[in-house]
């Protein structure tokens, strides 16, 4: 069957299956994915079904991680590493800023490394201190990464898909506490762009731009805001390097106003960068300033207090308030 509902973390196993399945070259890496499945089991049964050398459990050592696959990658793999927390990252970001980004700019293009780097991230679990970082702005502002993350089912299907196709290194940040949401994903579909934005919900009065996390919470808003007559626009950008301005103009254009929306603290956040180009681009169109909501200029906080920290549908519905009365 092409269709079917499935929770975000098993339609990522069933990409990296389908992945492992049709090209030889593809390798899963990573701490614990093998025997245990993974932290969060989105790797689970893949080690049993494609053997240890195409799954591989590797030592408690991100920069390792990292570094052999850069290896394996000059040799004709596509590597997909998981980072098994977004606080894990930090070792392994030398080799990520200094080497996996920048080898085909320093090899004039003959040299690609077509290595995926998952990363669960964002908080919203009860963890524990460095299991709950949004750190995806600090990737995004290096030249030669990509960085994407689904919100849903289905996304995580293609997107994973086209990840591990892209020539280009690739990193996944996968919403941890979305993992268990489902949606109908169509294994047979043809995706649209890896790096498009998509409109979730019409609307004419505000748009709501977010990603990952944060696009179910815009969704809550708009339910919440429709009920006193309010139309909000969400707006679903996927991809936050590359990220498509072009999308969020056309609805910015139609609705006037924008709000923007991440877990990562709103100071130097992508946030930013998208309101600096949308006043460039609507300066004439727009009728309030862009707005940002975000995480606190501050360290994450321990698990009783999370609730204070991320955004959530008052703290959203505040700044649309503010939005709609210029």
């Amino acid at each position: 069957m092409a269709a079917e509902k499935m929770a975000l973390a098993k339609a990522l196993n069933e990409s990296l299956r389908r992945a492992l399945d049709s090209d030889p070259k593809v390798l899963v890496m990573g701490e614990d994915v093998g025997k245990l499945g993974g932290v969060f089991r989105v790797t689970d049964g893949l080690q049993k079904d494609f053997g240890e050398s195409r799954v591989i459990d590797t030592p408690l050592a991100e920069s390792g991680i990292v570094g052999t696959a850069i290896g394996l990658a000059l040799r004709g793999y596509r590597p997909v590493v998981e980072i098994q927390f977004d606080g894990f990252v930090f070792p392994a970001y030398d080799q990520i800023v200094t080497q996996l980004a920048k080898m085909h700019a320093r090899s004039l293009g003959k040299v690609k490394l077509p290595v995926v780097v998952r990363i669960p991230y964002g908080g919203g679990i009860g963890a524990v201190e460095h299991h709950s970082e949004s750190p995806e702005s600090l990737f995004a502002h290096v030249a030669g990464l990509k960085v994407v993350s689904p919100s849903n089912a289905s996304d995580a299907y293609w997107m994973m898909q086209q990840a591990i196709q892209s020539d280009d290194p690739v990193i996944f940040f996968e919403p941890k506490r979305r993992y268990w949401d489902k949606a109908e994903v169509n294994t047979e579909a043809i995706p649209g762009p890896l790096h498009k934005a998509r409109v979730v919900r019409e609307g004419t009065d505000l748009t709501l731009a977010a990603y990952g996390p944060m696009v179910k919470t815009c969704l809550e808003v708009a339910d919440a805001a429709a009920e006193e007559g309010r139309s909000l626009e969400v707006l679903d950008l996927r991809s936050v390097s590359p990220l498509d301005f072009d999308s969020v103009q056309a609805s910015v254009e139609k609705t006037r106003r924008l709000v923007v929306v991440h877990e990562a603290p709103v100071f130097f956040g992508s946030g930013a960068e998208i309101a600096a180009r949308i006043t460039e681009r609507c300066f004439y169109h727009l009728e309030a300033p862009v707005l940002r909501v975000g995480g606190y200029h501050a360290p994450y906080p321990p698990a009783r207090l999370e609730e204070e920290y991320l955004p959530g549908l008052d703290r959203v519905l505040d700044a649309v308030d503010r939005a709609l009365a210029y």
